[in-house]
Order: C-alpha cells, then structure tokens, then sequence
C-alpha cells in the first residue's frame, strides 16, 4: 500500500463498548509477512474494482440544530435492563437502579442477593408486604433515563455520588438515604514491573507520575467512557486535577489531558467489559475497581493497585418525590444492606477492602464533573482526529424496515460526531458508489453526509467486500496528505454479500492496514459481520433492536 505505513503509525486501537456490542478478544490476525505497502494497497485497489466504482457526490440536506431528543433516543428499558430482582406478589415495591458490580452474579452480586434475601424474609409495612426490585445498570445510563424523563425509579445506588450530583444540577430532587452501602475504590492496575521501572524514575508510583509517564510516552493505559462509566468519569477528573488541582476545567489542565490523551490505545464502554479487554494485554496498565481485582488471582499475583479520585462507596439515593412507605422500604433496605451478614458477603466478594483510602481530589459539585464530561468529548481527538469511511448496504435484502432503520438511526446519531474529525461515505449494492469524499465534518459536511444518507434507497446485489476495500482505498488516498490522522471504517449491512469481491480478496489487506472496521447489523448475519470486525479486533453492534441509536450514540461518543 503506498502508505500503509503511515496507517499503522497513525492508528491507535480503538475498542469502544455499547449495550448489545460484542468486544473481540485474544484475536490472532491473518500471516501477513508476505504483504508490503504496495501489495496491500494493489489487493484493495483490485478488489474495489471487481465491480463497478462511481462517483455521484450528495445533494446537501438539512441540518437540524434541535436539542438533543434523549428520551426518544434511550431503548425499551425491559427490554435492555430487565429487572435482576422482582418482588413479585409484593403489594409495596421500590425499584433501585443499581451499578452492574453489586447488581450482577457470583462476586459481583452483593446487592443482588441481599435483595432477593429481603424480599424472601416477606418485610411488611402497615400491615402489606413489601419487596425491593433491583435493576442493573451501569451509572450513566442511570443519569440517562431520569435526566431524559423516559424512566424514573425510587432509588439509585451508582458506583459514587457524583451522578447523584449531576442529577441535582439538572432539577431532579435527590435525597441521600446512605453515603455508604459498600465501600470500593477505583485504582490503576499497572505489572510489578512496570511499576518498579515507575518507582525508579520518579520517585514515587503517584496518580501524578503514571499519568506523566503515559503523557511522556512511556508506558500506555485503556480507561473507560466518561459519559457512562464511574471508573472511566473519575479517571478523567483525577487525570484532570493533576495538571490543575484548583480549576479541571483550566487551560493548564486541558492542554495536560491532551498530552495525555495522545498515548490512550481505547476507550472502552464500562468497567466490567475493561477486565475482558485487559486480557489483549495491549497496554501497560488499565482501571479497574479494587472489588474486581481482589477477585481475579493473576491481577492480584502480577499487578499492583494505586487507587485515585473520589471514593466508590456505592450510596443510595430516593429519586424525586416517593411515597412514605416506599421511604420506609429504601430505609429498611439500606439497614438490611449493613447488617453483620451483610458485610461478610461485602468481604467476600471484595468490597470493604480499603475503607483507609481517603480521595485527595477536591469536592466537585454537578455542574464541574458535567463540565469535564464535556471538555473530554471536545478534547479526545483534538491531537490526532479521526477520519472515518460510513459504508452503508443499499442492496435488496435492506429494502423496508432495514433500510429505513439504517437511515434514521444514523440521522439521529450524527449529532454526536466531532466536527473536527473528517468523515466520508460509500453506499452499495451490485455497485459502489462514492458520494461523498473524505472531509472535514464541519456544517457543510454535515449537510451533504444527511442529504447522503436521506437519498438512499434499496435495490440490487451486494457488494460488501468491494465497498470496504473502496473505503480503505479511500483513507489510504486521503492520508497521503494528511498522515497525522486516525483511520477507521463504519459498516451498516445486513452482513449479506453476493456481488464483487469476497472476504479472502481483503481479509490480509485489511489486516495489514490495522484499519478497524466496526459493523452495524440491521436484521443481519451477525456472524458475518463479526467476522469482519473481529480481523482488527473492532467492536459489531446488532441493530436489530429499538435501541440502536443509543449503541450508535456510544459508539460515536467515545469514538468520533
């Protein structure tokens, strides 16, 4: 390829997380030794072109500058977070959105299964029975769907408080039942060796000094998205804080998270899916909560835990105006939660383990911890944009509901891509056709990527393959001129093909280039598309469902 190379130092992997999204582990990639520059690219060029390459460029469309629709946009939430405990037959309930650590199965059960206990020992309150009903979520899709108004429970037990403060700041009425249901704290989880190297050279093994080394290019780290994740939010602050402990949101402290941000391989979508992906080992350290790495052997063997930011004490809160029995029932839930069994099964599943921990970070009120959500979405790419292909499936087989699912959603999830990354799109079926070249995504390109994207309609064969290589062909051409950018590849198909190249024609080229291609499935052949994601280890989404423009809305938060 004549600048693959150029590819290979520009990408930095990117595995970004969603509800319903598969993460792609312990991946073996083709045998490529065979392959050079100009082999790969001739490969692409080749297949691109076993069908017919147009070029017809969009008509503009219009921008719609409306505020954000979260509510509309937020999945059935039966159907995405169905409850994990049902009070069933109990005549008063409350319902408590809780983080996935203390919500889930085996150690990261606790509440879970204090709940289900409660329930069974049948509390009573006024004479009627009375249960708690507990429903996984993690902690930013809990600020989503109260915030939104699309759903409101009783209660939130979040991984810490400062949801409970950006809800406070937007209106919504929160009152503090307890500060502490079990004790946790967030740590960078960083190899005996490479903190021993850490120690040597400054001194001391510091928030400070690991986030200076990454900044310095010496060691690397994967963090989590600020937008969904406690682990990933409080990461941020504390990196934040470390440039400016008087003003995260400073000058001084932008410019230190963007030197910093420079050596981030990813960003992944919550804490539970990070443990997955740090068995890549593609970095020198990662984030993780203590409860998790008390409970995994080979961390606790071969890693130390620095902890940082505020504390993860899992607080419970009553949400908005309930009714007095349904306080009473929080209440006695929150004494069940600290009762002397209680706290063996929290010691048990590693929680409780570093009460002596006290957060050197400052208190950070809503509005400050909204603020540096926002400066980390206006920042993350700033240093090295991305410039990303959409290859969107206009064959036959998409005609109807997927056709118009492919539309809308990615309509709906555009508002959520940086204007200072560069954007292009490639539609296809029996041809490809390129309707609009690699840009940067400012109003213009906006308006032509919506007018793109509304002309589409379905018809004809499908020619996966050819598109793709197209579109690496595409980010190969436009990084001759601008090298200092980050490639990657949307594909949004029902993962059918039957027209132009085949998988084998790009599977090495693509895997030379590094470039990944995430897949977006509408009523598709999800193993296809995994497939295809899987050869540099990308992320597939099934967008079979009505919650695709939240996963889209993720996918695109920590990505574009």
């Amino acid at each position: 390829m004549k600048n693959t190379g150029k590819i290979l130092a520009a990408l930095s992997c990117v595995i970004v997380i969603a509800v319903g999204v598969f993460l792609v582990t312990g991946l073996s990639k083709p045998e490529n030794e065979e392959l050079t520059d100009e082999s790969a690219y001739a490969a692409l060029k080749k297949a691109a072109e076993k069908t017919e390459v147009t070029y017809i460029p969009a008509e503009k469309g219009t921008i719609s500058f409306e505020e954000s629709f979260a509510a509309a946009e937020l999945p059935d939430i039966d159907k995405s977070f169905p409850l994990t405990v049902d009070p069933k037959g109990k005549k008063i309930t409350a319902e408590i959105f809780c983080s996935p650590e203390k919500a889930g199965n085996g150690s990261d059960g606790w509440m879970r299964e204090l709940a289900e206990q409660f329930n069974r020992e049948n509390p009573g309150i006024n004479g009627s029975s009375a249960g708690i009903a507990i429903r996984s979520m993690s902690s930013g899709p809990q600020v989503d769907y109260i915030k939104s108004g699309a759903y409101c429970p009783e209660a939130i037990s979040p991984s810490a408080d400062m949801w409970a403060k950006m809800l406070e700041t937007e209106g919504v009425k929160m009152t503090l039942v307890t500060d502490k249901t079990v004790g946790n704290a967030a740590g960078i989880i960083i190899d005996n060796s490479t903190y021993n190297s850490l120690e040597g050279s400054y001194g001391e093994v510091s928030i400070k000094s690991v986030i200076n080394a990454t900044a310095e290019g010496k060691i690397t780290t994967g963090y989590t998205n600020p937008f969904s994740s406690t682990a990933g939010l409080n990461f941020l602050a504390a990196t934040l804080y470390s440039y400016d402990n008087s003003n995260p949101l400073s000058k001084t402290a932008a410019d230190g998270f963007n030197r910093f941000q420079n050596n981030i391989p990813f960003v992944a979508y919550n804490t539970l899916q990070m443990r997955t992906a740090a068995e890549n080992n593609t970095f020198t350290y990662f984030i993780n909560e203590y409860q998790a790495y008390y409970n995994d052997s080979n961390m606790k063997n071969n890693y130390s835990f620095l902890p940082y930011g505020i504390r993860h004490d899992n607080p419970l809160y009553i949400v908005g105006d309930v009714s007095p029995e349904k306080q009473q029932l929080i209440k006695m839930f929150a004494d069940y939660c600290k009762t002397p069994e209680a706290e063996e099964l929290a010691a048990k599943y590693g929680f409780n383990k570093l009460d002596n921990y006290v957060s050197s970070m400052p208190e950070t009120d809503g509005e400050t911890w909204e603020q540096m959500q926002k400066l980390w979405k206006a920042n993350k790419n700033t240093s090295k944009p991305i410039a990303a292909v959409f290859v969107l499936d206009t064959s036959g087989s998409m005609s109807g509901e997927p056709i118009n699912a492919l539309k809308s959603s990615l309509l709906n999830s555009i508002r959520y891509i940086n204007s200072s990354n560069y954007i292009g799109v490639i539609s296809y079926s029996s041809k490809v056709n390129v309707s609009l070249s690699i840009g940067l995504f400012d109003i213009n390109q906006q308006s032509y990527f919506h007018g793109a994207v509304t002309g589409l309609s379905a018809s004809g064969n499908t020619a996966t393959y050819s598109a793709l290589a197209q579109a690496a062909v595409m980010l190969e051409d436009f990084m001759e001129i601008n090298p200092n950018v980050q490639p990657m590849i949307f594909l949004l198909s029902d993962g059918q093909s039957n027209a132009g190249a085949g998988l084998n024609d790009i599977r090495n080229a693509i895997a030379y280039t590094s470039v990944p291609v995430y897949t977006i499935g509408y009523n598709a052949d999800l193993e296809e598309l995994k497939t295809i994601s899987d050869i540099n280890e990308a992320a597939s989404i099934n967008a079979d469902s009505d919650d695709v423009v939240y996963q889209l809305k993720n996918l695109f938060n920590a990505n574009l």
